[in-house]
């Protein structure tokens, strides 16, 4: 059997009252609250989405790990590589030339890294192969001096697969008229579009052996990138082999080299769950009005209660539950719309564009034609407990209000 706390507080929540304004305070209550966790549970899984695709878009054209020698020259990258294989974690690894350029064609002028490549060995590290939109990367073929382009950067020089641009590499040759930049002429094979403006519109991929002849680099490379088993253990097997490997090295992960924007998309994370949370803050308030109306409507019932030999323990009790119940049953109801909406975004946000006949994320502008969205159960788990930890808490000072009322100043004029 239930015991009669227990019983009296759920009778309370369902009864027939004389005040109705009290049911509809509960019901503004309950939706509240409801609205406030699934409000919470989609935007931070929208969130989570966002996080992990731009993860997703960093990732496939940088490396979990990169190892570079002094001043940008690592002589003898393939013992270097053989080192870092050791680790348990390195699944693959590819070297890599940088340098800094001007690319130009009929007027047009733009700069950009350019990068050296292993055609490859480079699609064992980064997913580069599949956002080459036109053309492919295996085009890049030593001796031929072709290149492929960022979307943006290819758009800005006004060029095609086909066509050719000039590269002006600030590393000069002598000559009598002083220090002249190099210069040399590449056939575009490709055009590769990343979804980051930051690579789309500042970096050319050319083959690692065209890069060290215009460089005159010799035999040697900028560096080695490496790709693990799990991204998130970066830091930790940077540490590894920073003990690990023989000579002076630079070594930088993703999560040092990116860092701003993951910083930026966790900092965005915290205000808004913070800022949302208001929302059930706002309907935790209302469960207080809802239990002081009920205590000032039931001081006869609690009166009745007391003489009949009721401690004020028990009276706090009833009430506890019954503004426990508002809370549950609202978090209940915001759990699981918020679940079930946060797992079809992609379904409901293109219905509201047919709706209201709006693109909310155009593609040429966002890079991304669905809203993402990635559910993690444990923020469902924070966000209820925490929905449920405010829900009680709002229930205590009514409900000790009520275990103080005076059975005889309540029964006085009955």
């Amino acid at each position: 059997m239930l015991p009669f706390e227990l019983q009296i507080g759920l009778r309370y929540t369902h009864a027939k009252r004389s005040n109705h304004f009290i049911s509809f305070i509960s019901i503004v209550s309950m939706a509240g609250i409801a609205l406030g966790v699934m409000a919470l549970i989609v935007v931070l899984s929208v969130m989570n989405g966002f996080q992990e695709e731009l993860r997703a878009r960093i990732l496939g054209v940088a490396a979990h790990l990169e190892i570079s020698g002094p001043g940008d020259r690592l002589p003898d990258w393939r013992s270097v590589l053989a080192q870092a294989a050791q680790n348990k974690s390195v699944v693959s690894g590819a070297p890599y030339a940088n340098a800094q350029g001007m690319l130009a064609n009929d007027g047009n002028v733009r700069g950009a890294i350019i990068r050296g490549i292993l055609p490859d060995m480079e699609s064992q590290v980064a997913d580069l192969a599949r956002h080459v939109k036109l053309g492919k990367l295996d085009n890049l073929k030593p001796g031929e001096f072709g290149i492929i382009l960022g979307g943006e950067l290819a758009r800005m020089l006004n060029v095609y697969p086909g066509d050719k641009v000039v590269l002006l590499t600030p590393q000069g040759n002598i000559t009598p008229a002083g220090v002249m930049p190099r210069v040399k002429q590449f056939t575009v094979v490709g055009i590769f579009e990343a979804g980051m403006f930051e690579y789309d519109s500042g970096l050319a991929l050319v083959h690692l052996q065209d890069a060290q002849k215009l460089l005159r680099m010799g035999d040697e490379v900028s560096g080695v990138r490496l790709k693990l088993d799990d991204l998130f253990r970066a830091p930790f097997v940077t540490r590894e082999l920073a003990k690990s490997l023989r000579g002076d090295f630079y070594l930088t992960d993703w999560t040092q080299s990116h860092a701003n924007f993951f910083r930026a998309v966790a900092i965005e994370k915290r205000m808004m769950f913070l800022i949302l949370l208001l929302i059930v803050a706002v309907a935790a308030f209302n469960i207080v009005s809802t239990l002081v109306m009920a205590v000032t409507d039931k001081q006869s019932d609690i009166a009745i209660l007391r003489t009949l030999g009721a401690r004020p323990g028990s009276i706090m009790r009833i009430f506890i539950v019954q503004g426990a119940f508002i809370g549950v049953f609202g978090t209940l109801l915001g759990v699981a719309s918020g679940v079930l909406l946060a797992l079809n975004v992609e379904t409901v946000v293109p219905m509201i564009e047919r709706l209201f006949g709006m693109d909310l994320f155009p593609a040429d502008v966002y890079y991304i034609s669905q809203l993402p969205s990635k559910l993690i159960w444990g923020d469902v788990a924070i966000i209820g407990g925490i929905s449920l930890l405010i829900s009680l808490l709002a229930t205590l000072y009514p409900s000790w209000a009520a275990s103080r009322i005076n059975p005889a100043e309540a029964l006085r004029y009955e």
